[in-house]
């Protein structure tokens, strides 16, 4: 999963099982703000991007509809900006909406689309377009913008170092969830399947599929959780 479990979910799984589900984080990721390769701008906040996707705008500014508010100049300046984002039923899409918009509501003109590939491949064909997927869907269409919290604060670019350090704002933690009854070991084949993900061959692959490894220690932890 790409985002924690929430309250009810962990409820219904106890009801279904009578124990809590266990939680093993297996890599880290960035969710990115990308925008097309063309598009001028560098950087946002992230109280810019509320302002831009969402129609509460719970962080405080106005709304930002044109890429001319968002401070581009030249002919992109009074175009409208095209916004592409996941379907509600998307971990991506939960993050985005509790960590960028504060839990406020999506404005109805964002393009949902089923997979973060598709986000991407969307932006990518768009001048005008803004999108969010976790940084391992980039292609060469696109670039991530670096991000500050606040606007005004110190802007992080979406690489490892600022993953590993918090800095970057949308950080977050990939998930393996797994049915593991108090005191009894879990299924062999489950449980090797862990070790291997948690291994030096397993983070391997996470790389290679465009996530950011778990140090060492951290993925030592998380074998802890399977004792």
């Amino acid at each position: 999963m790409s985002r924690e479990m929430k309250g009810k979910e962990i409820e219904d799984f106890e009801k279904k099982y009578g124990y809590k589900p266990t939680k093993i984080g297996v890599a880290l990721d960035s969710l990115a703000v990308f925008v097309n390769k063309d598009n001028p701008i560098k950087a946002l906040s992230l109280d810019e991007v509320d302002a831009i996707f969402s129609k509460n705008h719970k962080r405080g500014l106005a709304d930002i509809a044109t890429w001319g508010q968002a401070g581009v100049t030249g002919p992109l300046a009074a175009k409208p900006i095209s916004l592409f984002g996941r379907n509600s039923a998307s971990g991506t899409y939960g993050y985005f909406k509790e960590h960028a918009l504060n839990k406020g509501d999506f404005k109805s003109t964002v393009k949902e689309q089923p997979g973060s590939a598709s986000v991407v491949e969307g932006v990518a064909k768009d001048v005008s377009a803004i999108g969010y997927s976790g940084i391992g869907y980039a292609t060469s269409g696109v670039k991530a913008l670096a991000l500050s919290d606040k606007k005004g604060g110190t802007i992080y670019e979406a690489n490892y170092a600022n993953v590993l350090s918090g800095k970057y704002p949308l950080s977050r933690m990939l998930y393996i969830y797994v049915a593991k009854k108090p005191g009894e070991p879990l299924p062999k084949v489950v449980e090797e399947f862990l070790k291997y993900a948690l291994s030096k061959e397993g983070q391997q692959v996470v790389v290679k599929d465009g996530y950011d490894p778990l140090p060492a220690a951290a993925a030592a932890n998380q074998l802890k959780a399977l004792k």
